[in-house]
């Protein structure tokens, strides 16, 4: 099946009336239709695990027409995993093909939209950017897996209002089943959720917060609300990326705190180094931990980066070297 889907996006880069630019996908004869994708590799080194892995191949279909735009994303996960671990070598495949986003969106003009379907939930701001290529190490921090659902299918709306800054506020409505419940770090089918964020200058400041009905099998609490905070501040050399949250039961704190702290410098355009800091307390799966991240991207081209990071952890046992190398198409 992916190859099959490979050599579709080759064939149909033939048809592209325009030269090819890598990243920008190509468009499907005269249709409101572009057709890309990306891929990335990693590699993680512990003190007894050298893992090797195709994390990522994913197909985009997008475009717009008149009122109307929309995404469709289909993604291969982990399709192939060998890992090194006292001297065995072990290997797995896989070749099922998720539904990561499937979504309509209605502009009502540049004030309103309305979205329909399966969509990266609006919170905070590292949630917008699920594809390797486009942030700066190859982790996530913790915060974004245990706070709140990646992912909403359902309805969404925006509003944004432009002066001196630029004010725009984010619902989210989901009651029913996900599109692709495998393909998301909570199993929910329902998720309440708002957002408001404030754009001046350099300076962004955003609020979260919401509730969701969880069906996971391996987390007893069913209805978990979650709140998020963050902050970024963005130039041309330097940027600092902030987020800070909690997730509660009716009866108690599920996650005490979840938080990380990032900041980058830009060497040029190609050169970028990174350092993080995170803490976390997850009461669910009884872990916490403190982090302390170097990293450094490497872009020949925006579309492509390769990129190293090295973790300290509160538990030593848990340090780890990680590398990847990811492609926009």
């Amino acid at each position: 099946m992916r190859y099959i889907a490979l050599v579709f996006i080759f064939l149909l880069s033939l048809q592209a009336d325009e030269e090819y630019q890598l990243g920008k996908g190509v468009q499907v004869g005269s249709l409101p239709l572009y057709i890309g994708g990306y891929f990335s590799l990693d590699y993680k080194h512990t003190d007894n695990i050298d893992r090797y892995r195709i994390d990522d191949l994913a197909i985009l279909g997008y475009g717009d027409y008149e009122k109307f735009s929309y995404m469709a994303e289909f993604e291969f996960k982990e399709m192939y995993v060998e890992t090194h671990k006292n001297g065995v070598k072990d290997s797995t495949n896989s070749d099922k093909l998720y539904a990561e986003r499937l979504y309509i969106d209605y502009n009502f003009n540049e004030n309103y939209m309305l979205r329909v379907g399966k969509y990266n939930s609006p919170i905070g701001f590292w949630n917008l950017l699920p594809v390797n290529v486009l942030r700066e190490t190859t982790s996530n921090p913790m915060s974004t897996l245990i706070i709140f659902p990646k992912f909403t299918t359902g309805l969404g709306s925006s509003y944004m209002s432009y002066g001196e800054g630029e004010l725009k506020a984010d619902v989210m409505l989901q009651h029913n089943n996900d599109i692709d419940d495998e393909y998301n770090n909570y199993k929910i089918d329902e998720h309440y959720g708002f957002g408001i964020s404030y754009e001046r200058d350099d300076y962004t400041l955003k609020l979260n917060g919401g509730y969701f009905h969880n069906l996971s099998s391996y987390i007893i609490q069913d209805n978990l609300y979650y709140f998020l905070l963050s902050a970024k501040y963005d130039s041309d050399k330097y940027q600092i990326l902030s987020e800070v949250g909690s997730q509660r039961s009716k009866n108690d704190y599920t996650t005490d705190y979840a938080l990380y702290v990032q900041g980058l410098y830009r060497f040029s355009e190609q050169h970028i180094g990174v350092i993080r800091i995170e803490s976390y307390d997850d009461n669910l799966n009884a872990t916490d931990d403190d982090m302390l991240i170097f990293g450094y991207t490497y872009r020949p081209l925006y579309p492509i980066a390769i990129k190293s990071e090295y973790q300290f952890h509160s538990q030593s046992n848990q340090n780890q070297f990680l590398f990847s190398f990811s492609v926009l198409f």
